[in-house]
């Protein structure tokens, strides 16, 4: 089975009024697993004509506001309706096939990613023309629940120690909370 990892860096929770910040995606093949740093990965830092978010969330991304308000050339960089052209791009230059009506669809692995992840990629331009997401998701904290002793789903974090991380921190950056899910995910189909 193939899926991608997906997160997304965003100016707060609410996926109406507020806007992404980063995607990044990473291609796992559980029938050929790679060293974590060679999978196909995908960044994007998204630039908006201006921004609205909460307090919380633009602290968190500080660095990300930053990276977008620098002047020089940033290949990494797009505007909101280039994201999703873009990484259908890499989507298919990785072996994804389109559907009949010429849409990558892709099943979607991450932390509250039908939740939170996939309401801000349904108000992106192509969503569902160019690419869209599996009906079913692969959230790892499924994967780390302790039926008798929790009271809701794990967090990332939470996960992380279940896992026995060494690190159990939570990196609120795409790239590497994209990698952590697979990480999170790979005990359970690993082949030993």
């Amino acid at each position: 089975m193939r899926y991608v990892s997906l997160d997304l860096e965003t100016t707060g929770g609410n996926f109406e009024r507020h806007q992404i910040l980063e995607l990044a995606a990473v291609v796992e093949d559980t029938k050929h697993l790679l060293p974590l740093a060679e999978l196909p990965s995908f960044r994007r830092v998204v630039r908006h004509p201006e921004y609205v978010g909460s307090a919380g969330a633009l602290a968190l991304n500080a660095r990300l506001l930053e990276e977008l308000a620098r002047k020089e050339p940033n290949p990494e960089l797009c505007m909101p309706e280039e994201l999703l052209p873009q990484l259908r791009e890499f989507l298919l230059a990785q072996g994804f096939k389109t559907d009949k009506k010429n849409c990558v669809t892709f099943t979607i692995a991450g932390k509250n990613v039908a939740v939170f992840d996939v309401p801000f990629l349904r108000r992106l331009p192509g969503y569902g023309t160019l690419v869209r997401t599996e009906p079913a998701t692969l959230d790892p904290a499924a994967f780390y629940l302790n039926w008798h002793k929790d009271t809701r789903l794990p967090t990332m974090q939470i996960c992380k120690a279940r896992a026995k991380f060494e690190d159990d921190t939570v990196a609120h950056e795409a790239l590497a909370d994209a990698l952590d899910v697979v990480r999170l995910l790979r005990p359970f189909y690993m082949v030993k």
